[in-house]
């Protein structure tokens, strides 16, 4: 029995559907979002509804599980979630690391990010797997929180769990549309003007699942690993969106004191109006700021692995969102 939580989610209904395909007998936790209705059709997937920050649910959960995947993560860049998310997503994996330990689980694949990896303006060079956390203005709350979940899978290895932490990049691939890394395509596709010369690393969620799948499979534990296409400027990545749905491509440079200011506007608006901010202080700098991440760990572990081309990513995007754009 494969448990994964978060399933309902970005990358856990991706993997839901790999794991499916793959004769995996599952169970699929959600809370707050169920699943799409094409999912619950899905061979071999039950769809369970659990709170893992209740231990007695967590407990039940994980009874009779083997491998777990775990996925399920608050993502908010909103100061107004910062404390929920910390929690959240620290305690939720401290529950399910205990309850591992606890029930003799043969395996655990935790999905963190290159943001808790760290970030500062002393680093020469990419970040690698052997990056250590420090306190920076470049952090984001989200990357910290996603650090000490981490914390919680290294010591349930250092208890004798069997388990491996992988950190992907920006991930992209098709989704929600008015949701998460997805959105960039319809905000692209809407011919948004302005860019930021910001770096990051980047990934397509097919990869994603699949190295998730290798590792599980593998007799690999206790490691940690970057999962990488490439380092790519978000103006880069926004032009080839733009040039696969035919649309113009952001023409206008966007400076920190720029989206700075955007950023506050934003957040003005959110207290006055309501709703979640679009661009927050965090989110601004994070779009100025140019981070090199290392991809070359993974493959000296599997060598013959290769990277989806983030052309080909953004291809297979643009070619569903037109067509679902076309229904509307």
């Amino acid at each position: 029995m494969v448990l994964v939580t978060g399933a309902s989610g970005f990358l856990g209904q991706h993997l839901i559907k790999y794991l499916s395909a793959k004769g995996c007998s599952l169970r699929a936790l959600y809370n707050n979002h169920p699943p799409v209705e094409e999912l619950l059709t899905l061979p071999g997937v039950t769809w369970e509804k659990y709170d893992l920050l209740d231990v007695y649910d967590v407990e039940k959960a994980l009874t009779g599980v083997t491998d777990i995947y775990h996925c399920a993560a608050i993502v908010s860049f909103n100061p107004a979630r910062w404390e929920e998310m910390l929690h959240f997503n620290t305690e939720s994996t401290a529950n399910i690391v205990n309850q591992a330990l606890e029930q003799g689980i043969r395996k655990m694949i935790y999905v963190s990010s290159v943001a808790a990896l760290g970030r500062n303006d002393e680093k020469k060079g990419p970040i690698t797997e052997e990056e250590e956390w420090e306190e920076s203005g470049y952090n984001s709350v989200y990357g910290k929180s996603k650090y000490m979940a981490e914390l919680e899978v290294w010591r349930g290895i250092a208890e004798g769990m069997d388990g491996v932490i992988i950190n992907p990049g920006i991930i992209l691939g098709v989704g929600d549309w008015n949701d998460g890394s997805a959105n960039l395509m319809k905000v692209v596709y809407g011919e948004f003007p302005f860019y930021t010369e910001g770096v990051n690393a980047w990934v397509d969620v097919q990869d994603v699942v699949h190295i998730m799948y290798m590792l599980m499979q593998s007799g690999v534990g206790g490691e940690r690993f970057i999962l990488n296409e490439g380092n790519h400027a978000y103006r880069e990545i926004f032009n080839m969106m733009a040039k696969a749905v035919g649309k113009k491509p952001p023409s206008i440079k966007a400076n920190a004191f720029m989206t700075g200011l955007v950023a506050r506007l934003s957040l003005l608006k959110s207290k006055l109006f309501g709703g979640p901010a679009t661009i927050t202080p965090e989110t601004a700098r994070s779009a100025q700021k140019q981070c090199f991440y290392a991809n070359e760990k993974l493959l000296r572990f599997f060598p013959s692995y290769s990277y989806t081309p983030m052309e080909t990513t953004i291809n297979t995007m643009a070619a569903a969102f037109l067509s679902d754009n076309a229904k509307k």
